[in-house]
């Protein structure tokens, strides 16, 4: 993902790599508790993701890489 800062915010995370198709799902899988960041369950949807980051939701694990510009499962 091209970005201008260091970090991308979970909820706009998860729509990039298509987990989601909208805002308000990701806010509910977020709220759910079924999404994992480093191993942890994180419930904020404004959680700022670093490169190097791995998110796990719904039996998928992603990496984010914002120096690519890109986001490999």
């Amino acid at each position: 993902m091209v970005t201008d800062s260091n970090f991308i915010k979970l909820d706009q995370f998860l729509k990039f790599v298509g987990a989601v198709q909208t805002g308000g799902e990701a806010k509910l899988l977020i709220q759910d508790g079924q999404v994992q960041v480093n191993g942890s369950i994180e419930t904020r949807r404004g959680r700022k993701l670093v490169q190097g980051d791995r998110v796990f939701t719904m039996g998928e694990s992603y990496h984010v890489d914002l120096a690519e510009g890109r986001s490999n499962s």
